[in-house]
């Protein structure tokens, strides 16, 4: 594999929205098509990430570096590990399906809308392989901008809101984290923002940072990280931000723009602040198992299915926290799993609200039932996702919430205990909405001569139903390319603690 290979992955969206921009001519079909072939292009890249990726490395693999601003120590470096891997093949994968799933929804400004769908592909992926704190802001930031503009204009009646609101929270978060890259920088010896130069010296003893430096820093990394997951109570922003956006934004939104807050917590915050994140964990972990329960119960009792995905995501995220703030190898290994798991599950389930939404131009649950008689090809695809949300054996979702809470109970029996009641909320309001959705006479003249879903649906959905089994059934493919990286980040979260007492 030539080394220049996540250059090319990450940087061939953004040439895709260049080119577009030059087509002023071009027809709607050929725009469409060129930006679905860019990123399909893009995913047939990545997939040798996978079949080569050599799990007895613990370090980073495919890393390219060159010089950027030496004057400041900057460089562009890249590289992949176990644990940035699969977020990169699922951002690769969910974005040409985001794409195909538009294709009759968005009428208006069309070249833009896939420019800033490939632009954002483009940001995405730098931040899960970006190296250098300094490149990871940029590319950070540069996810921001095209989310803001999908919501804003092909959202829904209140997109200025939601997108205003996505907006501002995340540039708190951002210019927080902005401000410790620069003081680690300088604390550093004002010579490199490259991440693992830094690590390096913290391991080594070179750089040592005082417990108040540890707490500060940590906390505005972790702000910014906590932010994007978004966990109680700073995830206020999330519902607006998935009910208004379109059915695209809210795949990409829930199915990788929130696991930048859980990869930069596992990337940067365990291994760099081990005190801090000693002496956190409790409040941490409170607030992950406050979100699993609340998440669950204002799901419950919300009468838009979209509203009542995006609160399940709090839920579901809260897990993921719990897992990482576990501390130890079963519940970090399970919350990256369940990342991933979310990630598809979530997706499937926003795609499956839009295709019903495009038919009935509503979301509302009262507006549905007995959808199983006109549509048996679909019910049958949502029953299948929506046990992959609840985490039924078998299914993806059971392997990560299985070990993030082998890992709580070895941490915190009374948070493993409690968090454990979110699956059983989980599946309550889960189950509710298929019943009153699905099942039942329809009662609605308006559902009787729906249409099934038609070939391009299918096709959409067809990836993450495989995945769903795949994932759930041979998981071991998936756990087997993690387990190196996640023992490695343990390694460096005990050592630095070690160098650090000594």
């Amino acid at each position: 594999m030539p080394h220049s290979i996540l250059t090319l992955i990450t940087f061939l969206p953004v040439a895709g929205a260049a080119l577009l921009l030059f087509m002023r001519k071009a027809s709607v079909g050929a725009i469409r098509n060129i930006a679905l072939g860019v990123s399909l292009a893009a995913l047939l890249f990545s997939i040798p990430l996978f079949s080569k990726f050599d799990v007895s490395t613990a370090g980073m693999q495919f890393e390219h570096s060159a010089s950027w601003i030496p004057s400041l120590g900057i460089q562009y470096h890249v590289g992949i590990d176990g644990i940035s891997l699969f977020l990169v093949l699922l951002t690769t994968v969910l974005t040409p399906i985001a794409i195909l799933s538009s294709w009759n929804s968005i009428e208006k400004r069309v070249r833009e809308y896939y420019v800033f769908m490939l632009v954002l592909e483009t940001g995405m992926i730098g931040v899960f392989v970006a190296l250098d704190l300094f490149l990871f802001y940029v590319f950070w930031e540069v996810m921001l901008v095209p989310m803001v503009f999908l919501i804003g204009v092909w959202g829904g009646q209140r997109r200025i809101y939601a997108a205003v609101k996505f907006f501002l929270y995340t540039m708190v978060g951002s210019v927080l984290m902005l401000v410790a890259i620069i003081a680690l920088y300088f604390l550093n010896g004002a010579t490199t923002f490259d991440f693992p130069a830094i690590l390096a010296n913290l391991q080594s003893g070179n750089l040592v940072l005082n417990p108040t430096q540890q707490y500060w820093l940590f906390l505005a990394f972790f702000f910014a990280f906590a932010i994007k997951v978004p966990l109680f109570p700073l995830h206020t922003w999330l519902p607006d931000a998935h009910v208004e956006a379109p059915t695209a934004g809210s795949v990409i939104l829930a199915g990788v723009l929130l696991k930048m807050g859980t990869y930069g917590i596992v990337r940067f915050c365990l291994p760099m602040f081990p005190e801090a994140t000693r002496e956190l964990t409790p409040l941490i972990s409170l607030l992950a198992v406050v979100g699993i329960v609340y998440g669950a119960l204002v799901a419950m009792v919300q009468t838009d299915i979209k509203k009542l995905v995006a609160y399940s995501s709090v839920s579901h995220l809260g897990f993921v926290v719990l897992g990482i703030f576990a501390l130890n190898a079963q519940g970090l290994q399970g919350a990256m799993y369940q990342m991933l798991n979310h990630g598809i599950s979530t997706g499937a389930l926003f795609l499956l609200v839009g295709m019903i939404y495009d038919r009935r131009h509503t979301r509302l649950i009262d507006e549905f039932g007995g959808l199983a008689g006109p549509l048996p090809v679909f019910s049958t695809i949502f029953m299948i996702v929506t046990f992959s949300s609840i985490g039924l054996p078998m299914l993806n979702g059971f392997v990560g919430e299985f070990l993030i809470l082998l890992g709580a109970f070895d941490t915190n029996k009374t948070f493993a205990i409690i968090a454990t009641s979110g699956v059983i909320l989980s599946a309550v309001y889960m189950l509710w909405m298929y019943q009153r959705v699905i099942f039942g006479e329809v009662t609605n003249p308006k559902n009787k001569k729906l249409a099934d879903l038609d070939f391009r649906e299918k096709l959409v959905l067809l990836p993450l139903v495989v995945l769903i089994f795949w994932m759930g059934i041979y998981s071991e493919s998936f756990l087997r390319k993690m387990d190196t990286s996640v023992n490695q980040v343990l390694h460096h979260f005990r050592s630095s603690a070690v160098v650090l007492k000594n």
